[in-house]
């Protein structure tokens, strides 16, 4: 099935003010970076939030499916423990970007959108936890941050390892308040604590909430951008290299990429069928048989969103490849000829696009699905991009474009990766 969709005239993208973001508090941020850094938040004490976003990978970790517990080291050089801690599958889906995440247009995180701004469960969010999530997370990315504490592949390990996977196999909050006990018994950072939240007296009174709270208040003012290029075309006036301004055209005209693309953070927060290539564990469901990955079905249990995925901002992309919600392409060119013509690229992919860390004993199960003819048919299926003929300049020209959509500033952050943690663990 392919989705025609019509434009009512010239899109064009909107650059972003200060004034957009959500306010952080100066101290909780102060206090979040050290808390994103700090391994304590996992399981098993061996990884934290910027070992798969590290800022000397742009807030990602540069490959298309990351090793989480039972990993050692970063990026392309992460590699598996040995003996009883070798991982057992790798990351289902491409670590995203963090860039803007603080901008107060952001509704939905993660690649199916599963968490939400929402008040049905009566806590602010729509999330896995339902109901269980706590009251008092002020912000999308403070619901955000606390989800990978509960995922085994990702910090929490599994359930013989630790007390806080443990706990999580009786329900999805119960190991959260094991964190926040390890945090708040060190005593600086009970000490931080109390002086950056006015409500927390002692350091017995610090929760996940508070933990939430001060990475998201990091998160969303670390990654902020908004200097490119581009901006400064749009607000100054500022010519763009000759190749960029033609991709620009063809970026809002013939590529149809502003269908999707557009607004201040370049997307529209919706969900699509591109058909990229499967392959890695998927992100199952407890009654998947196979290694698929669902996208959007996953969170709403709606046949209509299968195989759909959350459009993502382009802002400063050309930094955070690989690319999709698997890491399908590590080359940016590559996936845009995949947005342009589907069908043909994802006859032509070849198990080399993606950057796959080397684990030896996955690398069978790596690329299994696509032996399954009847699950490729149903994915094949799903397609709601409308091919356009590129030449191989104009591939070019759109690749400069998304070029000039790199801040100027993106690789000097105002706070950056801490030396040390309070927990005294090794920082990445």
């Amino acid at each position: 099935m392919i989705l025609l969709f019509s434009l009512p005239g010239p899109i064009q993208a909107e650059t972003i003010k200060p004034e957009d973001f959500l306010t952080f508090d100066a101290k909780q941020a102060k206090l979040g970076q050290l808390l994103f850094y700090d391994k304590i938040l996992s399981g098993n004490r061996n990884i934290s939030c910027g070992t798969c976003h590290h800022h000397s990978l742009h807030g990602t970790d540069g490959v298309s499916l990351g090793i989480g517990e039972g990993g050692i080291g970063l990026g392309t050089k992460r590699v598996s423990e040995d003996g009883t801690n070798r991982i057992i599958k790798r990351i289902p889906r491409n670590a995203p970007g963090l860039w803007n995440l603080g901008h107060r247009d952001v509704k939905n995180v993660f690649h199916d959108g599963r968490i939400s701004v929402s008040d049905v469960y009566g806590n602010g969010f729509d999330t896995p936890a339902e109901e269980w999530l706590p009251k008092g997370l002020t912000s999308i990315i403070a619901a955000q941050a606390l989800f990978p504490m509960t995922s085994g592949a990702e910090m929490a390990g599994t359930h013989a390892e630790n007390e806080v996977a443990g706990a999580l196999k009786d329900r999805i909050d119960k190991g959260w308040p094991i964190i926040a006990k390890r945090v708040r018994t060190i005593p600086e950072y009970g000490a931080l604590f109390v002086d950056s939240f006015e409500h927390i007296n002692k350091p017995e009174d610090v929760t996940i909430v508070e933990i939430g709270n001060a990475i998201a208040a990091f998160i969303g003012s670390e990654w902020q951008s908004y200097d490119s290029p581009y901006d400064e075309w749009l607000t100054k006036g500022t010519p763009l290299p000759e190749a960029a301004d033609r991709g620009r055209k063809l970026f809002f005209g013939k590529a149809n990429c502003a269908q999707c693309h557009n607004g201040p953070l370049f997307t529209d927060q919706g969900f699509y069928a591109i058909g990229l290539p499967a392959f890695g564990p998927g992100r199952t469901r407890k009654f998947d048989p196979i290694p698929r990955d669902v996208g959007r079905m996953g969170a709403t249990d709606q046949l209509e969103d299968a195989y759909r995925f959350s459009t993502p901002t382009l802002r400063n992309v050309a930094l955070t490849g690989p690319y999709g919600h698997n890491g399908a392409y590590s080359d940016l060119s590559d996936m845009i000829r995949h947005m342009a013509d589907p069908v043909t690229a994802r006859e032509q992919w070849t198990r080399n696009k993606p950057t796959l860390p080397n684990v030896p004993w996955l690398q069978k199960a790596d690329f299994i699905i696509q032996e399954d003819r009847l699950e490729m048919a149903r994915q094949a299926r799903v397609l709601d991009v409308v091919p356009v003929a590129l030449s191989d300049a104009e591939v070019a020209d759109i690749e400069a474009f998304l070029h000039a959509l790199t801040g100027k500033t993106a690789a000097t952050r105002p706070m950056g990766r801490p030396d040390k943690v309070p927990s005294g663990l090794q920082v990445d």
